[in-house]
């Protein structure tokens, strides 16, 4: 049965075939050196394991297994099906996927294909089975990574849409009762039979919309979970199989995604240098790429929700990621920063991209662990320390289960129809398609600015996740009855529920609700509203005695027209129109609170309620640059890591007697940390 490693597995993803001459002992020899103890390799040369149609050269990759197994480095063997050959994509035209119905999707990047087709499947399935029968039995490979980074595109091929009615048919049964569900009597859309659906390149039908999302979303989960099967009639009780996700694809629902494989993995890439600076502005937009230390969080708690679980890192920064045009490598000391970081909150392998630039092709300049010139550098040196570290800490920070003081929900489907129908404005008015995260961020960002640890609950996860005293429902929009209900036992039972705008606004189908808003909450809320309104500038708030705010508190974007019902006032806007309403309330329920949020707090009036929610627990340094997090053992014991995200040494007192992990020795009472520095300790 497969088991995460003893300890964290440490290492690159690493391109023999790349390498403009041969290296290979060199490499491994550097590897062994840096005391990397795993490679990634594989997953994006089908055109070298398939040469030809039919034609198969397996035996380039044994020396790479070989060499590694000589030196103690285990292999993730990767299958190569999301970039496609040349070869096949002009014997088979018709595989091409299309973004637009009849528009195909031109050869020559990757991820062009529509993963459904039955002669991509006959080929993918084909050499699958010849690399994973080769090498599956290798004492290197500890584990597997079907394609990589799926869901990269929404398809609509005839065969998907298709696919998509017939699904539509088995959950609805009748044309009548989607007509009814849909709501498309609007704009004379109702159906008469079932050719009579429309294909989605010009839909403006917000339920057809999430209904289109959630299927591709389930396109993409069947296809990994197809490999995977294969994967498993090769692979040895104690092997893994996973895809590397990226968590900002249009195609993915992580947390279905990951119940057919054997442990969640992503790719964090994050902004370095001042974008791990703490505190900053937090005014740069987030993307695949994330900016500021609240977000590097954010992303491993993320990867841990996916399956409540500790996870696996397959890719972060090497070097600069990017564009040619974004060369920022990190400042000394922070790839321990953001490497213990991940581990704090699960990570258990840690795996850059990638060990060697690439002298050609696409990401030429997302720098490896080596420059161009194949000499160990800076780079190499500073995670070579980091190899270091990992060796001394051992098994005690493998597999941690990180602490959490508050959970957010994080719905992909209310996500998705955020997107369709977007909320909030752009500075430009344009639509927010971001609307969801804006709202999400800005609560979750709140926790962290407070010291807090998160933990984040996908709505099907409530009912088997042990929750901590305050939950947040930022933008819960597309609302299932059953889990409004459970947040409504949640804070009966005695725990604190923070509402954000947006929240139980819309049901499962993302059409509005008719019950008062916040809908099935608003008397155990105390608060009800029926307008809304954008905000075209910061909208000065004011507290009060029990909730005081600094001046120059702000509200974002949105503003709900809250009408108390018994709930107490606890901030007000500041304007002639907008201040006769509050901004947010609290109101008993139960033995616990429900808090409604009516707008999109800035970080002080996010830190602040996070403040005021939790006032007391977790310990907290009082130096601003500072984080502090703490995690839970395999064998119970309790570890703390220290983060300086500045250029300015702190010294910090510690809560009580510890431990320091990498030197072994007990801790005095203030321990120093120097700038972009990190310490573990053993409670």
């Amino acid at each position: 049965m497969f088991q995460l490693p003893g300890r964290v597995l440490f290492g690159a993803a690493y391109y023999h075939e790349y390498q403009p001459y041969e290296r290979l002992k060199d490499d491994l020899d550097q590897m062994a050196e840096a005391r990397f103890t795993v490679i990634r390799v594989g997953e994006s040369v089908w055109s070298t394991w398939e040469p030809e149609n039919g034609r198969f050269d397996l035996d380039w990759l044994r020396p790479v297994l070989d060499g590694a197994h000589e030196r103690g480095i285990s292999v993730v063997l990767g299958t190569p099906t999301y970039a496609v050959p040349p070869w096949l994509a002009r014997l088979y035209p018709e595989i091409a996927g299309e973004r637009e119905t009849g528009r195909r999707i031109g050869w020559g990047a990757r991820q062009e294909v529509d993963f459904t087709h039955p002669a991509f499947r006959f080929h993918a399935e084909r050499v699958i089975r010849k690399i994973v029968g080769r090498y599956a039995s290798h004492p290197a490979v500890i584990g597997f990574q079907v394609d990589n980074e799926p869901g990269n595109e929404l398809l609509h091929n005839h065969g998907v849409f298709q696919r998509f009615t017939d699904e539509l048919r088995e959950r609805y049964g009748d044309v009548e009762t989607l007509n009814r569900e849909w709501g498309l009597v609007y704009w004379s859309h109702r159906l008469s039979t079932w050719a009579d659906l429309w294909t989605p390149d010009n839909n403006a039908q917000p339920q057809y919309d999430l209904a289109w999302r959630r299927f591709q979303a389930r396109l993409t989960t069947e296809f990994i979970g197809w490999q995977a099967d294969i994967v498993r009639e090769y692979a040895r009780p104690d092997q893994f199989v996973t895809t590397c996700i990226s968590y900002d694809r249009p195609a993915v629902e992580d947390d279905r995604l990951t119940e057919r494989l054997d442990v969640t993995a992503g790719n964090p890439y994050y902004a370095m240098q001042d974008g791990l600076a703490h505190p900053d502005s937090g005014q740069v937009p987030q993307n695949w790429t994330t900016s500021g230390t609240w977000a590097l969080y954010q992303s491993a708690d993320r990867m841990y929700s996916s399956r409540q679980e500790p996870f696996l890192v397959t890719e972060t920064n090497a070097q600069a990621i990017g564009y040619p045009w974004q060369n920022r490598p990190a400042y000394d000391g922070q790839w321990r920063q953001a490497a213990w970081a991940l581990i704090s909150r699960g990570a258990s392998m840690i795996e850059y991209w990638h060990w060697h630039t690439l002298h050609f092709g696409a990401e030429t300049y997302w720098g490896g662990v080596l420059p161009h010139n194949g000499r160990p550098g800076r780079v190499y040196r500073e995670l070579a320390a980091l190899g270091a570290e990992l060796a001394t800490a051992g098994d005690l920070v493998s597999s941690l289960t990180p602490d959490a003081d508050v959970a957010f929900l994080y719905s992909n489907p209310s996500k998705w129809a955020l997107q369709g129908q977007p909320a909030l404005a752009t500075a430009d008015g344009g639509p927010d398609h971001r609307s969801y995260q804006t709202i999400f961020e800005a609560f979750y960002r709140g926790a962290f600015d407070a010291g807090l640890q998160s933990r984040l609950v996908h709505p099907g996860q409530l009912p088997d996740v042990e929750l901590p005293p305050v939950l947040v429902a930022p933008a819960f929009y597309a609302a299932e009855d059953e889990t409004l209900d459970r947040l409504l036992a949640y804070a009966e039972a005695g725990g604190h529920l923070v509402v954000g705008p947006r929240t139980a606004y819309a049901d499962s189908e993302a059409r509005a609700r008719t019950d008062a808003q916040p809908a099935r909450l608003a008397q155990a809320a105390g608060v009800t509203y029926d307008e809304f309104s954008n905000l075209d500038k910061p909208l000065m708030v004011r507290g009060t005695d029990a909730f005081p705010l600094p001046a120059k508190t702000c509200a974002l974007h949105w503003a709900d027209g809250l009408q108390p019902r018994g709930a107490e006032e606890l901030v007000r806007y500041e304007h002639p129109h907008f201040g006769r309403w509050p901004a947010v309330t609290t109101h008993r329920h139960g033995a616990g609170r429900i808090t409604h949020v009516g707008t999109v707090p800035d970080q002080t009036l996010a830190r602040v309620l996070f403040d005021w929610a939790c006032p007391e627990g977790p310990w907290r340094p009082n130096q601003p640059s500072v984080t502090s997090t703490t995690a839970t053992a395999k064998n119970g014991r309790r570890v703390r890591f220290l983060h300086n995200w500045s250029w300015n040494p702190v010294t910090v007192t510690l809560p009580g007697p510890a431990r320091d992990v990498l030197s072994g020795e007990p801790c005095a009472d203030d321990v120093r940390l120097g700038p972009w520095d990190v310490r573990v300790f053993e409670d």
